[in-house]
């Protein structure tokens, strides 16, 4: 018999042309975002994260991927048809540490998409706002 997780998330989604920024960058860079997840709040040590970026506008020149590897908050509310799954840690990239914070919402199947609602990697990048990606593509659990 498995942990029933109270709170947490299951995502495996991308969001194509969006329009992100960069620390220290002017303008937008437009590219591809692929994210992972399998958190769950009372299992932080085995729960993992990640987000690719493909810039699609400089030929690969601004590509990376970030790797959480700690969860210092997960949060669960539900609302509306769905529930919004909020995890803030730290995560590298190419061997520096970041602090990021993700947003994900798991809308009714009544929607058409779901939500990556933010996600930021402080000092680095931010996906400017909401990012739709195919419905059932994040799966929350712990809403009721």
């Amino acid at each position: 018999m498995g942990i029933v997780c109270p709170c947490g998330v299951r995502v495996n989604a991308v969001s194509q042309q969006n329009r992100v920024s960069f620390e220290g960058v002017p303008g937008t860079v437009c590219g591809t975002i692929t994210y992972t997840a399998d958190i769950c709040v009372s299992t932080p040590g085995s729960s993992r994260l990640t987000l690719r970026f493909d810039d699609t506008e400089n030929n690969g020149a601004r590509n990376f991927t970030f790797t959480a590897t700690s969860f210092k908050q997960v949060t669960c509310c539900g609302g509306d048809y769905r529930c919004d799954v909020t995890i803030r840690g730290t995560g590298i990239i190419d061997g520096i540490t970041y602090g990021f914070q993700a947003i994900f919402s798991d809308y009714s199947k009544m929607a058409k998409a779901d939500v990556v609602k933010e996600f930021e990697i402080f000092d680095f990048f931010d996906q400017l706002g909401a990012a739709p990606v195919k419905q059932g593509s994040i799966m929350a659990r712990g809403c009721m």
